[in-house]
């Protein structure tokens, strides 16, 4: 039987828990000979084109030339052969260009971009780096008292050396939804791609205290005025801009008329499967609906295709 698995998902590493709480050995092993490290720059990741695009890991002896105030390596993980795997933030350096330069044919490009070319698995590794370094960017200070935390387990905490309160990395759930009835679905477009053709399954936080199933309910409730019963659960993917976890599902309408949230929404339309299929292969007339990239694009796909017996 095979499972679904989204761009940014499908990490191979082991990220080495045991490892992790020694904070003598995380020194010795990013500066292992064959310690592999990964810089990105402004959140950017260092990618390699040739001819195929892949991650572009380095060896540690650039950290020599970097300025002090650069960001420490944060532990990955390990690979299949027990090679430890670091990121990097390396945005205190004005011109990466000299770090770019030590793999021919590499540049730092948009993680988002870059994530559709390299192979499916380092996807993955990239949306663990980006959203792990993005975290500790913006989440410097103790959230307690105000001190300046510390990084600690190879990034997987920061601590305060002040009151002592342990910090994990956050990541957000947004539950996203195909919502059916029959042979009709709904989709939406928010207020931000109001003047575009760009549709796509209704989403949202999920509220403190919530089910899944709750938060899809009060989401397409609360969107487009639609009350839903069953819900399904299809897949998830996470999605590090900046760090959040698409819970996907399917979910039954038992009421049809629509009300839109004209403060989130600037229109929520009901589509039927021909017009779904149609709009798959980019022939729906004044609709786009997501790339494959988006675990949207399947839910749509999977319901789709499902409705259809294809």
């Amino acid at each position: 039987m095979s499972y679904p698995t989204h761009i940014f998902a499908g990490n191979p590493f082991d990220r080495g828990d045991q490892e992790r709480r020694d904070e003598e050995l995380l020194k010795k092993m990013v500066r292992l000979h064959n310690a592999r490290i990964l810089p990105f720059h402004r959140l950017m990741p260092l990618v390699k084109r040739n001819p195929h695009a892949e991650l572009a890991w380095i060896s540690h002896e650039f950290f020599d030339d970097l300025p002090e105030e650069a960001g420490e390596p944060k532990f990955l993980g390990f690979n299949e052969e027990r090679v430890p795997h670091f990121a990097v933030d390396i945005t205190k350096v004005d011109d990466p260009s000299g770090i770019a330069a030590i793999v021919s044919g590499a540049s730092f490009e948009d993680g988002r971009s870059a994530a559709t070319d390299v192979p499916a698995e380092q996807s993955g590794i990239l949306a663990q780096a980006r959203s792990n370094l993005n975290w500790h960017a913006t989440h410097r200070f103790c959230s307690v008292c105000g001190t300046e935390s510390r990084s600690q387990r190879g990034g997987l905490m920061r601590a305060c050396p002040n009151c002592k309160t342990q910090h994990f990395p956050r990541t957000d759930p947004v539950a996203i939804m195909m919502v059916y009835q029959g042979d009709q679905c709904v989709m939406g477009q928010t207020r931000a791609r109001s003047t575009t053709t760009f549709y796509s399954c209704l989403a949202g936080f999920m509220d403190q205290g919530e089910s899944i199933e709750e938060g899809v309910r009060r989401e397409v409730r609360e969107e487009a005025g639609i009350e839903v019963g069953k819900v399904t659960y299809h897949s998830s993917q996470p999605w590090p801009f900046p760090n959040s976890l698409m819970i996907g599902c399917h979910a039954e309408a038992i009421s049809g008329e629509i009300v839109v949230d004209e403060g989130e929404m600037s229109d929520v339309r009901w589509f039927s499967r021909d017009e779904v299929l149609l709009a798959l292969e980019d022939k729906l007339p004044g609709v786009n609906i997501p790339g494959p990239i988006a675990i949207a694009h399947h839910l749509i796909k999977s319901w789709a295709m499902k409705t259809a017996n294809v």
